[in-house]
């Protein structure tokens, strides 16, 4: 398998059409990341032997999106601003350079803008899966 370059690692906002949504990619990130996390049910007893005992396919799963770079001021951070701001869930995409996409409800449970002295404005979000987040295999 060949390496995949990680600028292909895209986080992308929902326009909100229904049935026919489209996704634009969020302006001045430079990185994106996913976390898949899955609780687990502990169905250990007495009976186990003294080994930890899992219930196969229980738990919550979710998923948490992340993403940080350089503050240019475009439509879609402005939309993601105004999302966060109002702690509305919406529809957002992550797409891989390989043609894999992962897409479901999130909301914006951090965002953070920040600027130093001789440097530019950055910013960074963090989303977190609120339902069915449907990954899709290129």
């Amino acid at each position: 398998m060949a390496a995949q370059k990680g600028s292909l690692v895209l986080l992308k906002v929902g326009n909100g059409g229904s049935p026919t949504e489209t996704f634009t990619t969020i302006g001045g990130l430079r990185t994106n990341s996913f976390t898949h996390n899955n609780q687990t049910v502990d169905t250990t007893s007495k009976d186990s032997g003294a080994w930890r005992q899992l219930l196969d396919g229980a738990g919550i799963r979710s998923i948490t999106l992340s993403g940080s770079g350089v503050f240019t001021d475009a439509a879609t951070e402005e939309t993601v601003r105004g999302f966060a701001m109002n702690n509305q869930i919406k529809n957002y995409q992550m797409t891989f350079g390989n043609g894999d996409s992962m897409t479901g409800a999130f909301q914006i449970t951090s965002y953070q803008r920040a600027g130093s002295y001789n440097g530019e404005e950055t910013y960074s979000l963090t989303l977190a899966s609120a339902g069915t987040v449907t990954y899709t295999v290129g």
